[in-house]
């Protein structure tokens, strides 16, 4: 993309003072806040890391298979790091493919449901070794200095020749500072990770800051048996890397610690994260103590030099619009690539995506009255809503027939 643009003649604090509290999925904000990618293309990146997806499928123990599931979940958050644009809102009906033959799998999603906004994709691999499929519904909303993100909906993982399905839900994510100071991101909570075959279950722990930013990025959590025996210990950062360790040996390591006075000696900040106008970043090393004995999962892929100037992007985030010699041609007229607002932007033509962006929220909306004029209900193209086997929950499913090619009754929606 070219360079972003300075944000610093925008004041987010007239659109945002109006929505303490509320949901921030109506509220229109300025194309300068924006990432030029569509959510769809920002949820495609948990591909990022399929490589572990592959390993996890040529492991023949199941906890080694859920150790490595572990980090490919930790792996699919880690492209958020520092990325403070927001991606665009899709267009009811909107899709985005991808195919990456070198990494040996192909996505599809779509945007199935505009309010609330439901995103949901499908990728599966070239070889029939896995599938992995979710939907997502961002529930937005703003405290005064913060953007609190829920990402609502199940991720499902399934290693077809070991013929094993793991669910979990995503962390939540907060950005600091919207209104004053440097904007930085968190991710907290409880991840919850099942292996519905053997019962087997991964409980990760997202830190969040805590009073002197030690926690900051810090991901720790275990993998119990269906009798909740502690089998492995799983740590790290998001930001960076994750291990495992036998749960004697974390012990052993942890008490250790405490003896030589590791846990009690603190950063000293001027600011904890909860006071003064800006949540400070807290002053932390990126860097993560490895325990004697412990194996490496996963580490993030470095970002390229420049990326800073381009919304923080990561190598990957940067291939996601690209429309190759040949492509349109191929791709239904619903696809992210062809849309004018995020292409626009991504030329750094910022006025021409303020205006597309304006004239293709207008059509959606006309196109909506005339639809509850007609009575007429949206029928989604490439998903419906059913039952998740594994869950028994209610999900959007990949009905399938998208790589066949036939587009021709998909909606004119740019």
């Amino acid at each position: 993309p070219a360079e972003m643009v300075s944000r610093n003649n925008f004041s987010v604090w007239n659109i945002l003072k109006k929505c303490i509290g509320m949901e921030l999925s109506k509220i229109a904000m300025p194309v300068v806040f924006n990432e030029p990618l569509s959510f769809l293309q920002r949820i495609s990146e948990y591909m990022e890391h399929t490589h572990l997806i592959h390993k996890a499928c040529s492991l023949s123990d199941s906890v080694d298979r859920m150790q490595v599931v572990a980090a490919f979940a930790v792996s699919a958050v880690a492209s958020q790091w520092e990325r403070t644009g927001k991606p665009f809102n899709p267009l009811l009906g909107e899709t985005y493919e991808l195919i990456r033959e070198d990494e040996g799998y192909r996505l599809i999603s779509e945007q199935v449901s505009h309010h609330p906004p439901i995103s949901a994709f499908h990728a599966e691999s070239l070889k029939q070794e896995f599938a992995f499929h979710g939907s997502i519904y961002p529930k937005l909303k703003f405290w005064g200095k913060s953007i609190e993100a829920e990402p609502k909906g199940t991720m499902t993982l399934e290693l077809l020749k070991h013929k094993e399905a793991y669910t979990w839900m995503n962390p939540m994510c907060c950005v600091h500072n919207v209104i004053l100071g440097k904007l930085w991101i968190e991710q907290y909570g409880t991840v919850e990770i099942l292996n519905h075959s053997t019962g087997d279950k991964c409980v990760l722990n997202f830190k969040s800051c805590g009073m002197f930013g030690k926690e900051l990025h810090k991901v720790e959590g275990f993998i119990q048996d269906k009798s909740k025996k502690k089998l492995r210990v799983i740590y790290g950062k998001w930001t960076e890397c994750m291990y495992s360790v036998d749960p004697k040996v974390y012990e052993t390591h942890k008490k250790s610690d405490k003896k030589s006075g590791g846990e009690s000696k603190k950063t000293k900040r001027e600011n904890s994260c909860e006071e003064d106008d800006s949540d400070d970043v807290p002053e932390i090393q990126e860097t993560v103590t490895v325990i004697p004995g412990s194996a490496l999962l996963w580490r993030i892929t470095p970002r390229p030099p420049h990326s800073a100037q381009m919304y923080n992007f990561t190598s990957f985030a940067m291939t996601l619009n690209e429309l190759e010699p040949g492509t349109e041609k191929l791709l239904p007229p619903t696809d992210c690539r062809l849309r004018p607002d995020i292409r626009a932007m991504e030329n750094g033509d910022i006025d021409r995506a303020s205006s597309e962006k304006e004239r293709l929220e207008e059509k959606q909306r006309a196109a909506r009255k005339e639809r509850s004029r007609d009575e007429e209900e949206w029928s989604t193209r490439w998903f419906h809503l059913g039952t998740n086997p594994h869950t028994e929950a209610e999900d959007w499913l990949y009905r399938g027939g998208y790589f066949d090619r036939n587009y021709s009754d998909c909606p004119n929606i740019y």
